[in-house]
Protein backbone atom coordinates (compact mmCIF):
# COMPACT_ATOMS: atom_id res chain seq x y z
CA UNK A 1 0.00 0.00 0.00
CA UNK A 2 1.03 3.39 -0.83
CA UNK A 3 -0.09 6.55 1.07
CA UNK A 4 0.52 10.04 -0.70
CA UNK A 5 -0.25 13.01 1.23
CA UNK A 6 -2.25 15.52 -0.80
CA UNK A 7 -0.08 18.73 -0.53
CA UNK A 8 -2.96 21.23 0.30
CA UNK A 9 -3.06 22.39 4.23
CA UNK A 10 -3.03 19.93 6.86
CA UNK A 11 -6.72 19.59 7.67
CA UNK A 12 -7.16 17.72 4.34
CA UNK A 13 -7.78 14.26 4.41
CA UNK A 14 -4.86 12.13 3.14
CA UNK A 15 -5.55 10.22 -0.23
CA UNK A 16 -4.97 6.37 0.11
CA UNK A 17 -3.86 4.54 -3.02
CA UNK A 18 -5.30 0.73 -1.91
CA UNK A 19 -4.06 -1.16 -5.56
CA UNK A 20 -5.65 0.30 -8.19
CA UNK A 21 -8.66 1.96 -5.93
CA UNK A 22 -8.49 5.25 -4.40
CA UNK A 23 -9.64 5.79 -1.02
CA UNK A 24 -9.86 8.86 1.38
CA UNK A 25 -8.89 8.28 4.91
CA UNK A 26 -10.66 9.86 7.54
CA UNK A 27 -9.40 13.74 8.53
CA UNK A 28 -7.28 13.85 11.12
CA UNK A 29 -9.26 14.33 14.80
CA UNK A 30 -9.09 18.11 15.53
CA UNK A 31 -8.37 19.96 19.31
CA UNK A 32 -10.49 21.33 20.78
CA UNK A 33 -10.19 24.61 22.17
CA UNK A 34 -11.59 26.75 25.18
CA UNK A 35 -10.58 30.80 25.05
CA UNK A 36 -11.69 32.20 28.28
CA UNK A 37 -11.67 36.04 27.96
CA UNK A 38 -12.85 37.83 24.61
CA UNK A 39 -11.34 41.18 24.65
CA UNK A 40 -10.03 42.42 21.26
CA UNK A 41 -7.16 39.58 21.60
CA UNK A 42 -8.96 36.86 22.73
CA UNK A 43 -11.63 37.35 19.80
CA UNK A 44 -8.80 37.26 17.69
CA UNK A 45 -7.33 34.09 19.02
CA UNK A 46 -11.05 32.31 19.17
CA UNK A 47 -11.42 33.47 15.43
CA UNK A 48 -7.87 31.92 14.51
CA UNK A 49 -8.81 28.90 15.95
CA UNK A 50 -12.21 28.42 14.51
CA UNK A 51 -10.85 29.81 11.13
CA UNK A 52 -8.56 26.33 10.92
CA UNK A 53 -12.07 24.16 12.07
CA UNK A 54 -11.20 23.61 15.56
CA UNK A 55 -14.06 23.17 18.20
CA UNK A 56 -13.91 26.23 19.66
CA UNK A 57 -15.33 27.21 23.03
CA UNK A 58 -15.67 30.97 24.38
CA UNK A 59 -16.41 32.42 27.42
CA UNK A 60 -16.03 36.10 29.37
CA UNK A 61 -17.85 37.22 32.24
CA UNK A 62 -19.84 39.99 29.87
CA UNK A 63 -21.38 37.29 27.96
CA UNK A 64 -22.30 39.93 25.32
CA UNK A 65 -18.69 39.64 24.05
CA UNK A 66 -19.16 36.13 23.30
CA UNK A 67 -21.84 37.09 20.31
CA UNK A 68 -19.19 37.68 17.84
CA UNK A 69 -17.76 34.46 17.78
CA UNK A 70 -20.49 32.07 18.51
CA UNK A 71 -22.08 33.66 15.10
CA UNK A 72 -18.83 32.56 13.78
CA UNK A 73 -19.06 29.33 14.96
CA UNK A 74 -18.14 28.74 18.81
CA UNK A 75 -20.00 27.12 21.42
CA UNK A 76 -20.89 29.86 24.55
CA UNK A 77 -19.56 28.47 27.78
CA UNK A 78 -22.45 29.28 30.52
CA UNK A 79 -19.35 29.83 32.82
CA UNK A 80 -15.74 29.22 33.04
CA UNK A 81 -15.50 25.51 34.58
CA UNK A 82 -17.96 24.88 31.58
CA UNK A 83 -15.27 26.33 28.96
CA UNK A 84 -12.31 24.56 30.81
CA UNK A 85 -14.28 21.41 30.88
CA UNK A 86 -15.17 21.43 26.95
CA UNK A 87 -11.63 21.56 25.84
CA UNK A 88 -8.21 19.57 25.69
CA UNK A 89 -6.44 22.61 24.99
CA UNK A 90 -7.65 26.07 27.49
CA UNK A 91 -6.33 29.44 26.34
CA UNK A 92 -6.84 32.31 29.03
CA UNK A 93 -6.59 36.09 28.16
CA UNK A 94 -7.84 38.40 30.40
CA UNK A 95 -6.83 41.67 32.20
CA UNK A 96 -4.03 40.24 34.94
CA UNK A 97 -2.94 36.84 37.24
CA UNK A 98 -5.55 38.45 39.52
CA UNK A 99 -8.46 37.65 37.28
CA UNK A 100 -6.82 34.52 35.90
CA UNK A 101 -6.73 33.33 39.83
CA UNK A 102 -10.66 34.62 40.45
CA UNK A 103 -11.92 32.53 37.16
CA UNK A 104 -9.42 29.15 37.81
CA UNK A 105 -9.87 28.33 41.61
CA UNK A 106 -13.48 27.63 41.74
CA UNK A 107 -13.25 25.88 38.24
CA UNK A 108 -10.45 24.03 39.58
CA UNK A 109 -12.08 20.52 39.08
CA UNK A 110 -11.98 21.25 35.72
CA UNK A 111 -8.74 21.70 34.97
CA UNK A 112 -6.93 17.69 35.68
CA UNK A 113 -5.95 16.60 32.36
CA UNK A 114 -5.69 19.39 30.18
CA UNK A 115 -3.11 21.97 29.36
CA UNK A 116 -3.68 25.53 30.04
CA UNK A 117 -2.02 28.19 28.45
CA UNK A 118 -2.14 31.63 30.30
CA UNK A 119 -1.22 34.47 27.76
CA UNK A 120 -2.29 37.27 30.28
CA UNK A 121 0.29 39.83 30.43
CA UNK A 122 2.39 39.71 34.51
CA UNK A 123 4.97 39.36 36.65
CA UNK A 124 7.82 36.88 36.48
CA UNK A 125 6.53 35.70 40.45
CA UNK A 126 3.02 35.57 39.61
CA UNK A 127 3.75 33.07 36.69
CA UNK A 128 5.95 30.86 38.83
CA UNK A 129 3.03 30.56 41.14
CA UNK A 130 0.07 30.11 38.98
CA UNK A 131 1.81 27.35 37.29
CA UNK A 132 2.81 25.46 40.52
CA UNK A 133 -0.93 25.55 41.27
CA UNK A 134 -2.30 24.75 38.12
CA UNK A 135 0.33 21.73 38.40
CA UNK A 136 -1.29 20.50 41.51
CA UNK A 137 -4.14 20.82 39.84
CA UNK A 138 -2.78 17.97 37.36
CA UNK A 139 -2.94 20.33 34.25
CA UNK A 140 0.05 21.14 32.28
CA UNK A 141 1.19 24.81 32.60
CA UNK A 142 2.40 26.58 29.69
CA UNK A 143 2.81 30.37 30.00
CA UNK A 144 3.43 33.07 26.75
CA UNK A 145 3.59 36.43 25.80
CA UNK A 146 2.29 37.67 22.37
CA UNK A 147 4.23 40.18 20.52
CA UNK A 148 1.17 41.21 18.12
CA UNK A 149 -1.69 43.90 17.91
CA UNK A 150 -5.29 41.50 17.26
CA UNK A 151 -5.38 42.32 13.75
CA UNK A 152 -1.97 40.67 13.12
CA UNK A 153 -2.91 37.32 15.21
CA UNK A 154 -1.95 34.55 12.71
CA UNK A 155 0.35 36.14 10.25
CA UNK A 156 4.00 36.20 9.44
CA UNK A 157 4.18 39.80 12.16
CA UNK A 158 2.83 38.14 15.27
CA UNK A 159 5.27 35.79 17.66
CA UNK A 160 5.08 34.11 20.81
CA UNK A 161 7.00 32.86 23.72
CA UNK A 162 6.49 30.42 25.28
CA UNK A 163 7.84 28.72 28.63
CA UNK A 164 6.92 25.74 31.22
CA UNK A 165 5.43 22.29 30.45
CA UNK A 166 7.56 21.06 27.24
CA UNK A 167 5.69 18.15 26.74
CA UNK A 168 2.38 19.75 26.55
CA UNK A 169 3.75 22.20 24.06
CA UNK A 170 4.67 20.40 21.59
CA UNK A 171 1.83 18.55 21.56
CA UNK A 172 -0.40 21.43 21.15
CA UNK A 173 2.48 23.60 18.85
CA UNK A 174 0.59 22.72 15.41
CA UNK A 175 -2.68 24.55 16.89
CA UNK A 176 -0.66 26.99 18.91
CA UNK A 177 1.41 28.31 15.79
CA UNK A 178 -2.19 29.38 14.34
CA UNK A 179 -1.34 32.29 16.48
CA UNK A 180 1.93 32.95 15.11
CA UNK A 181 5.62 31.64 15.32
CA UNK A 182 5.59 30.18 18.54
CA UNK A 183 9.39 29.99 20.11
CA UNK A 184 9.82 27.89 23.32
CA UNK A 185 12.24 29.66 26.09
CA UNK A 186 13.03 27.35 28.27
CA UNK A 187 10.82 24.86 31.08
CA UNK A 188 10.72 27.37 33.83
CA UNK A 189 6.84 28.68 33.97
CA UNK A 190 8.50 32.52 34.21
CA UNK A 191 10.77 32.13 31.28
CA UNK A 192 8.36 34.35 28.94
CA UNK A 193 7.40 36.12 31.87
CA UNK A 194 10.99 37.38 32.26
CA UNK A 195 11.45 37.73 28.44
CA UNK A 196 8.09 39.20 28.42
CA UNK A 197 9.48 42.31 30.93
CA UNK A 198 12.92 42.76 29.61
CA UNK A 199 11.42 43.03 26.03
CA UNK A 200 8.73 45.53 26.69
CA UNK A 201 11.50 47.69 28.48
CA UNK A 202 13.55 47.96 25.31
CA UNK A 203 9.88 49.16 23.93
CA UNK A 204 9.32 51.98 26.22
CA UNK A 205 12.66 53.18 25.98
CA UNK A 206 12.14 53.58 22.09
CA UNK A 207 8.80 55.33 23.46
CA UNK A 208 10.69 57.61 25.33
CA UNK A 209 13.32 58.37 22.96
CA UNK A 210 10.11 59.22 20.38
CA UNK A 211 8.43 61.45 22.84
CA UNK A 212 12.38 63.43 23.29
CA UNK A 213 12.62 63.69 19.68
CA UNK A 214 9.10 64.98 18.99
CA UNK A 215 9.25 67.22 22.12
CA UNK A 216 12.80 69.11 21.35
CA UNK A 217 11.77 69.34 17.47
CA UNK A 218 8.84 71.23 18.18
CA UNK A 219 10.33 74.10 19.91
CA UNK A 220 11.14 75.40 16.69
CA UNK A 221 8.45 74.17 14.94
CA UNK A 222 8.94 70.97 13.33
CA UNK A 223 6.28 68.70 13.31
CA UNK A 224 5.86 64.86 15.02
CA UNK A 225 5.51 63.67 11.10
CA UNK A 226 7.96 65.42 10.25
CA UNK A 227 10.67 64.30 12.66
CA UNK A 228 9.28 60.71 12.74
CA UNK A 229 9.91 60.29 9.34
CA UNK A 230 13.48 60.67 9.76
CA UNK A 231 13.48 59.39 13.31
CA UNK A 232 12.06 55.58 11.97
CA UNK A 233 14.63 55.67 8.96
CA UNK A 234 17.29 56.31 11.69
CA UNK A 235 16.28 54.01 14.45
CA UNK A 236 15.90 51.28 11.68
CA UNK A 237 20.03 51.73 10.84
CA UNK A 238 21.09 52.06 14.30
CA UNK A 239 19.06 48.90 15.71
CA UNK A 240 21.62 46.99 13.35
CA UNK A 241 24.07 47.55 16.45
CA UNK A 242 22.60 45.69 18.51
CA UNK A 243 23.37 42.32 18.31
CA UNK A 244 26.94 43.23 17.86
CA UNK A 245 26.52 44.68 21.55
CA UNK A 246 25.01 41.60 22.61
CA UNK A 247 27.92 39.78 21.26
CA UNK A 248 30.28 42.27 23.34
CA UNK A 249 28.00 41.59 26.70
CA UNK A 250 27.82 38.11 26.51
CA UNK A 251 31.51 38.21 25.71
CA UNK A 252 32.50 40.12 28.54
CA UNK A 253 34.76 41.82 26.06
CA UNK A 254 34.40 45.65 25.73
CA UNK A 255 37.52 46.24 24.03
CA UNK A 256 36.42 48.91 20.87
CA UNK A 257 38.34 51.27 18.10
CA UNK A 258 34.54 52.40 17.16
CA UNK A 259 32.01 53.80 19.77
CA UNK A 260 33.42 53.82 22.89
CA UNK A 261 31.83 55.79 25.78
CA UNK A 262 33.53 58.65 26.16
CA UNK A 263 32.46 59.82 22.65
CA UNK A 264 28.82 58.84 23.30
CA UNK A 265 29.33 60.62 26.40
CA UNK A 266 30.31 64.08 24.63
CA UNK A 267 26.98 63.79 22.62
CA UNK A 268 24.43 63.33 24.48
CA UNK A 269 26.03 66.42 27.21
CA UNK A 270 25.42 68.22 23.78
CA UNK A 271 22.05 66.93 23.38
CA UNK A 272 21.08 67.57 27.12
CA UNK A 273 22.39 71.52 26.79
CA UNK A 274 20.45 72.09 23.55
CA UNK A 275 17.61 70.15 25.13
CA UNK A 276 17.67 72.45 28.47
CA UNK A 277 18.40 75.72 26.23
CA UNK A 278 14.93 74.93 24.18
CA UNK A 279 12.77 74.89 27.89
CA UNK A 280 12.94 70.92 27.01
CA UNK A 281 12.78 68.43 30.14
CA UNK A 282 16.28 66.38 30.13
CA UNK A 283 14.42 63.55 32.53
CA UNK A 284 14.64 61.06 29.98
CA UNK A 285 17.78 61.48 29.02
CA UNK A 286 19.82 62.35 31.99
CA UNK A 287 19.95 58.76 33.68
CA UNK A 288 21.99 57.35 30.79
CA UNK A 289 24.38 60.44 31.05
CA UNK A 290 25.11 59.45 34.51
CA UNK A 291 25.47 56.01 33.29
CA UNK A 292 27.99 57.07 30.60
CA UNK A 293 29.49 59.41 33.25
CA UNK A 294 29.95 56.28 35.77
CA UNK A 295 31.85 54.50 33.59
CA UNK A 296 34.25 57.30 32.50
CA UNK A 297 34.36 57.92 36.17
CA UNK A 298 35.86 54.08 36.78
CA UNK A 299 38.01 54.43 33.73
CA UNK A 300 36.34 52.91 30.98
CA UNK A 301 36.11 55.91 28.66
CA UNK A 302 37.68 54.43 25.87
CA UNK A 303 35.60 50.92 26.21
CA UNK A 304 32.38 50.02 24.06
CA UNK A 305 29.21 51.98 24.42
CA UNK A 306 28.18 48.31 25.51
CA UNK A 307 29.88 48.40 28.58
CA UNK A 308 27.32 50.56 30.35
CA UNK A 309 24.98 47.69 30.88
CA UNK A 310 27.67 47.31 33.83
CA UNK A 311 26.33 50.25 35.50
CA UNK A 312 23.13 48.74 35.52
CA UNK A 313 23.73 45.61 36.78
CA UNK A 314 26.38 47.46 39.72
CA UNK A 315 22.38 48.27 41.04
CA UNK A 316 21.61 44.76 41.86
Amino acid sequence: MRRRLSPVQQDTAPVVFEGDTVMTAQPAPRTTVSVLGLGHLGQALADAFLAQGHPTTVWNRSPHKADGAVARGAFRAASAADAIAASELVVVTVLDYDTVGELLRPAAGSLAGRTLVNLTTGTPGAARELGAWVTDQRAAYVDGAVYAVPQTIGTADSFVLYSGDEAAYKQHRPVLDLLGEGVFVGTAPDLSSVYDTALLSGMYGMFSGFFQAVALAGTEGIGAAAVTSQLVRWLTAVAGALPAFAEEIDRGDFDTTTSNVEINAVGLRNILTTTEAQGVSTDLLAPLQRLFEDQMDAGHAASSLSRTIESLRAGR
